[in-house]
């Protein structure tokens, strides 16, 4: 019976010390020590009120131990409040130390803050990266179309990797390096047998300026012969003269017509109105006979005198030939 209040005891004991333990870290406190870090439980366990992972920032200090490096655990724990990722500065702090990297704490800090991996800086720095542009296509003065491809050593430039532009920025740049360089080329011969021409005018460029990488190399991986854009050209023009010349003529074309109608017109109101005259010979005629101002020889000269007319006309006239 005396069993059951014992092992409640220790029950009880061993929950005090788990519970002690949680909240005193002395393991992590004498990993610390055992290392070379100093630092107190007292401050452990101000850093669990506060939320900093305490493993974190313990395993932080020992790394820059070892590395050399004189950490403080005031400014990691800022750095993890404000959102940092404390132990990739911490890596890229030792890796950059072990390179020869001019790397401070405050700028790894600052990069890690603006997004940016500052451990992948640092790699990069020590291990250029290369870049495959996107297929790039530019035209030559004789109207050749060429597609090139090229291949971009890039290294990260630490000091301008806050504020600096990215990967993206550097790819166009260096297309438009490209079609630049091509589009200047005299000939698309030119650049197809010496294309190492178009990495020198490129790199002349200063493409890298304002960026976070330095460019080391721009090796041109292929180019490709694309359409003849020249004689495309010439041959929308020539559609286009073509259809302006259609459009001219059908408009001049319109106008004759045009005018040609209003010469009949003009020639049917003519008539017109000599018809109306003769019909009114007759009647003046008849009514001088009634008021006497004319008479009946005056009326055959009159006949006379047409018929003569006539006569005279069909004489004038060319005599048709006869069809055999």
């Amino acid at each position: 019976m005396d069993f059951l209040p014992i092992a409640g005891i220790v029950i009880g004991v061993i929950i005090a010390l788990m519970l002690l333990l949680y909240l005193i870290p002395v393991g992590l406190w004498f990993q610390a020590q055992v290392s070379g870090v100093r630092i107190s439980l007292v401050q452990l366990i101000i850093m669990r009120w506060r939320k900093v992972p305490l493993t974190t920032i313990v395993n932080a200090l020992i790394e820059g131990k070892k590395a050399g490096l004189e950490l403080y655990r005031d400014l990691l724990e800022a750095h993890f409040l404000a959102g940092g990722r404390v132990a990739d500065v911490v890596h890229a702090l030792v890796s950059a130390e072990k390179a020869n990297i001019d790397l401070s704490f405050n700028m790894a800090t600052a990069i890690d803050l603006a997004g940016r991996d500052v451990l992948e800086a640092v790699r990069m720095s020590v291990n250029p990266k290369v870049i495959d542009t996107p297929p790039v296509t530019a035209v030559a003065k004789d109207g050749i179309q060429l597609i090139c491809k090229a291949r971009v050593t890039v290294r990260a430039n630490i000091k301008q990797l806050v504020g600096g532009a990215g990967e993206d920025t550097v790819l166009a740049r260096v297309g438009e390096g490209i079609v630049s360089s091509i589009g200047s080329s005299t000939s698309h011969k030119a650049v197809l047998e010496n294309p190492d021409s178009i990495s020198r005018v490129v790199l002349e460029k200063g493409l890298d300026a304002g960026t976070a990488f330095e460019i080391l190399s721009i090796d041109i991986a292929d180019i490709d012969i694309g359409k003849n854009i020249g004689a495309v050209l010439q041959m929308d023009q020539a559609n286009a003269d073509k259809n302006i010349a259609q459009a001219k003529a059908e408009e001049r074309r319109a106008m004759a017509v045009a005018l040609e109608q209003e010469m009949i017109a003009k020639a049917q109101e003519a008539r017109a109105k000599v018809i109306e005259a003769e019909a009114q010979i007759p009647l003046a005629m008849a009514e001088a006979f009634k008021s006497g101002n004319m008479g009946i020889m005056d009326y055959y000269k009159f006949k006379n005198i047409e018929a003569d007319t006539k006569m005279r006309d069909s004489i004038a006239k060319p005599q048709k030939k006869d069809k055999k």
